[in-house]
């Protein structure tokens, strides 16, 4: 206690000043925020109906797709029917060609009867009918043809229009995509800044207990601090402790803006050593039972219970792996982490 009242004396002479230079630095904060919300929503609206449009587009290129391929279906039958009336005129042409000598031929003679002759003439006549019939129908279909093939040239344009703007759609997207994933580096680094500033109020808070130390990005407790041995109650010390976490809690989440969705995570850790004995019958609910209990205690200092997650490890993530005193004394840990959910 009196090394504590010295150090506080001598904070006394700068702390204004420092309260000061904070408030303006958390004044900065908010502002920066501020501008990066606001960014983040038009950033989401115009994703959003980027990729409508884009839906659209794609939408758009399938039915042109189907229907260029309908048309060139159509197209060729098309062809094929003009092939197939040109074979038939130039059998009509043929037969009225053998017609018109068998005539020559019997009016050169003289030879046949009239009879004969009319039928011979009417027999050309009607082959003359189905022939003009004939090249009518082609006429007609070559001009079905160009008709169809003047179609297929538009809807190629407009399939490569649709193409091209699809392609811009996508590079847009992506372009999109890589701004967002910027932003979402940027919260990253928002939470990381929080932590590092979170654990460094705990490092100042708890530097001089022993029982407490830093591993990785975990403040881990022994659990000899906060509990009895093969307890779930916290014990006057560890309640201690757990009020000074509970107040940097509170003021933490008054200043990380709320689109960033953290939680601390409480994670209970035993040794191998098998329970014997008592109300809890293995050690995995030791553990869980102990995080839960600290996260119970948090909740009734003010700390919200929706920035809070309890989980019980039992034996199986020890610091330690082995099979001494110390090492047991190791694992059996509660470990704190600041976290996104």
């Amino acid at each position: 206690m009196p090394l504590v009242s010295r150090r506080r004396d001598t904070r006394a002479d700068y702390w204004p000043g420092f309260v000061d230079a904070m408030a303006t630095l958390l004044l900065v904060i908010i502002f920066l925020l501020s501008l990066f919300m606001l960014s983040q929503f038009f950033l989401s609206q115009e994703l959003s109906g980027r990729e409508t449009a884009l839906a659209r587009l794609n939408a758009q290129i399938a039915e042109l797709s189907e229907l260029l391929a309908l048309e060139r279906a159509g197209s060729s039958e098309q062809a094929d029917e003009v092939l197939q009336m040109r074979a038939s005129l130039d059998d009509l042409v043929a037969q009225r060609d053998q017609l018109q000598g068998r005539l020559a031929s019997e009016t050169a003679t003289g030879v046949g009867q009239g009879d004969e002759m009319s039928d011979l003439r009417r027999e050309l006549e009607n082959e003359q009918e189905l022939g003009a019939d004939a090249l009518s129908r082609v006429a007609l279909l070559n001009q079905q043809v160009r008709a169809l093939r003047r179609q297929i040239g538009a809807l190629e344009e407009a399939l490569d229009a649709s193409e091209a703007r699809g392609r811009e759609s996508q590079t847009q997207l992506a372009d999109l995509g890589r701004r967002l994933n910027v932003a979402l580096a940027e919260r990253v680094q928002i939470l990381n800044r929080f932590r590092s500033d979170f654990f460094g109020r705990l490092r100042e808070i708890l530097a001089q207990r022993s029982g407490i130390e830093i591993v990785g990005d975990r403040f881990v407790f022994q659990s000899e601090v906060l509990f009895p041995t093969g307890s779930d109650v916290l014990n006057p010390e560890g309640q201690e402790e757990m009020g000074k976490l509970a107040a940097q809690l509170i003021e933490l989440n008054a200043e990380i803006p709320d689109d960033i969705d953290w939680v601390l995570r409480v994670d209970g850790h035993t040794d191998a050593r098998p329970i014997s004995g008592g109300r809890f019958r293995s050690n995995w609910e030791l553990s869980a039972a102990r995080a839960i209990s600290v996260v119970q205690y948090l909740i009734g200092q003010g700390v919200p219970p929706e920035r809070l997650v309890a989980a019980g490890f039992g034996e199986f993530r020890p610091l330690d792996p082995g099979e001494t005193p110390e090492a047991y004394e190791r694992n059996r840990r509660i470990e704190l982490k600041l976290t996104e959910r």
